[in-house]
């Protein structure tokens, strides 16, 4: 098949052009969760247990007065003074993220009143993968012709679900995956650009698999009731549901654009726990060099985790850098979105 190249070279593209990240500043270490739990609960626990099953030593958690829009609306400001832009530059505002502020209206909308913008608001959600999906729904409607220019937050607060006092080792399993939670929030700023931006996306869903892990309450099956507020899911469970998903969309990826770890500057990836991550990178391949490693000292930050990992290496890259975006999310969702930097 012939491919015109300079047609292909004129067709446009969606990049990233500014990328910022927020911490709350309250630091939570496994050894003084673990001490909450017991005090709460009764139950005597092996010592540094947490610690020593996840790899997590500590974790950032939101103080009172703060919410998952006010971790967004931080990263946001950032992301924009990056840019050299003011809020009302922007013509749609996407909060995508697995934590909310309330149920009803979109997070977007308390997002958005506090930069002061009037772009097209909404959310988006799917779990740890919402911040991807949310990048990818942006770009999309910019190479729609809908918009010229996009912002896409998350605030991640799932701290705010975790049970600290477990009524006995059932309950205490049955939360556990929770205690790996770290609070964050993250901000990209999305625009056309003339070459390199986000050159590949791919998605892979197994929803058989939705009842594995989740916060079942706030919605028409279990509209009120403390009971399920609390995040559910077995840790084992989780992981052996992504190890039976395997690595089809990543073997896709790579033959798709013919890409092979080494041709990528950093590899994202969605990070639970780190014998997870050590078990990922068994089961995939990926380099160790490449990856960029926070889930020892700030634990799973839900969707904020690639937005953070992008942060810490974004000002390093250079024109011509590729970075690979891969997302793991309950439901089960597995995404891969492949970014050139401009």
């Amino acid at each position: 098949m012939h491919i015109d190249h300079a047609a292909r070279a004129s067709v446009p593209r969606a990049g990233i052009t500014a990328v910022a990240s927020c911490l709350p500043g309250t630091e939570l270490t496994s050894r003084h969760l673990q001490e909450r739990i017991t005090e709460a609960s009764g139950l005597r626990l092996p010592v540094r247990m947490l610690e020593r099953a996840t790899g997590i030593s500590s974790r950032r958690v939101v103080a009172d007065g703060e919410y998952a829009s006010t971790l967004a609306t931080r990263a946001a400001r950032t992301a924009l003074a990056r840019a050299g832009l003011s809020p009302y530059d922007i013509d749609l505002l996407v909060f995508a993220s697995a934590t909310r502020d309330v149920v009803e209206p979109a997070t977007a909308h308390i997002v958005q009143a506090e930069l002061g913008s009037r772009a097209h608001a909404l959310d988006v959600t799917n779990a740890c993968n919402s911040f991807v999906n949310g990048i990818d729904t942006a770009r999309a409607m910019i190479l729609a012709g809908r918009v010229r220019r996009a912002l896409v937050v998350t605030g991640e607060t799932p701290s705010r679900a975790v049970r600290h006092a477990p009524s006995g080792p059932e309950q205490l399993r049955d939360g556990f995956a929770g205690y790996t939670f770290g609070d964050a929030g993250a901000a990209v700023v999305l625009e056309t650009v003339d070459r390199g931006g986000i050159v590949d996306v791919d998605t892979e869903t197994h929803s058989e698999h939705w009842r594995v892990g989740g916060i079942f309450g706030g919605g028409s099956r279990h509209p009120r009731g403390d009971e399920h507020t609390y995040f559910r899911g077995d840790g084992a469970e989780l992981r052996e549901v992504f190890e039976k998903v395997g690595t089809s969309v990543l073997d896709r990826m790579r033959r798709r654009t013919g890409l092979g770890w080494d041709d990528f500057r950093h590899i994202l990836v969605h990070q639970v726990t780190v014998p997870y991550l050590e078990r990922f990178v068994e089961l995939t391949g990926v380099p160790r060099d490449r990856l960029v490693v926070t889930v020892p000292e700030l634990g799973n930050m839900a969707s904020a985790t690639l937005g953070v990992q992008l942060d810490r290496v974004h000002d390093g890259l250079r024109p011509g850098d590729r970075v690979l975006f891969v997302g793991l999310g309950g439901g089960v969702s597995i995404m891969t979105m492949v970014w050139e930097k401009a």
